[in-house]
This record gives C-alpha cells, structure tokens and sequence, in this order.
C-alpha cells in the first residue's frame, strides 16, 4: 500500500473525483477490473473510511472518497456522469471489467458512428465507458 504523502507536482488535465461508499474496497476492485494502480490514499479518523484515494489507469488518473454525510458530502453515484477509458483493445477492458463484476448497461459493440463502445456500472454504482476508435 502506498505511503501517505502530498503531491509533489502538479497533474496535467482534468481529474474526476467522486465519492462511493466503501472506497477501500473500491481500491481493491478497480485494480482488479481496470488495471488501475493506487497512487496514494488518505484514511479517514474513523479507520473505516477513506478520505482520498488517487489511482491511475490507462495514462490518466482519477480520485475518489468514501461519503462523510456529517460534512455535507454523501457519496452520490446516480449515473449524472461517465468515466470513460479510450484504448486499442476495448473487448479486453470490457471482458474483464464484466467478469470482476460490473454490469452492462449498454453492450460492447460498433456503434453507428463507427467506434466499438459499451457502458457498463461498477458495483459502487460508477458508470464507465469503454472505446475504442476503429
């Protein structure tokens, strides 16, 4: 597990961030479903919690917490948005993040505009997207 540490520099781009309930094991299945690697993670006082969680995946990063609904912040996944993840071999990320346990919500396949393209949702409630160019 990463050490607890503070960003030494800055991140180029966009970075989602939202928050999930059980965000430890969030961690554990995105690694599994995506390949994703954990950067850096904060536990909450209560060490039940996370207060932040960095990973990468696919050249990109992306950061997620546990809800803290006693500061306002509840986790809130209601499919108001997409994480997508643009790569050559889709069918692999596809297959694997069905068989860790996502469920589609769009099949995996050639979409009019001419992309393969699926969407699926990840048991924390995540929508992802996956793409790719044909």
């Amino acid at each position: 597990m990463p050490d607890v540490k503070s960003i030494t520099t800055p991140l180029p781009g966009v970075i989602a961030h939202f928050a999930v309930d059980g965000a430890m094991k969030a961690s554990e299945f995105y690694a599994k479903a995506f390949g994703a690697k954990e950067v850096r993670r904060q536990p909450a006082e209560d060490g039940k919690r996370l207060m932040h969680c960095q990973m990468e995946v696919n050249g990109g990063t992306f950061m997620f917490c546990d809800g803290f609904p006693e500061y306002g912040h509840a986790a809130k996944t209601d499919g108001t948005y997409t994480m997508q993840l643009v790569v050559a071999d889709g069918h692999v990320w596809w297959d694997r993040a069905i068989a860790a346990g996502c469920t589609v919500v769009s099949p995996y396949k050639k979409e009019f505009w001419g992309d393969m393209y699926g969407v699926m949702r990840d048991p924390f409630g995540v929508t992802w997207a996956v793409v790719s160019p044909v």
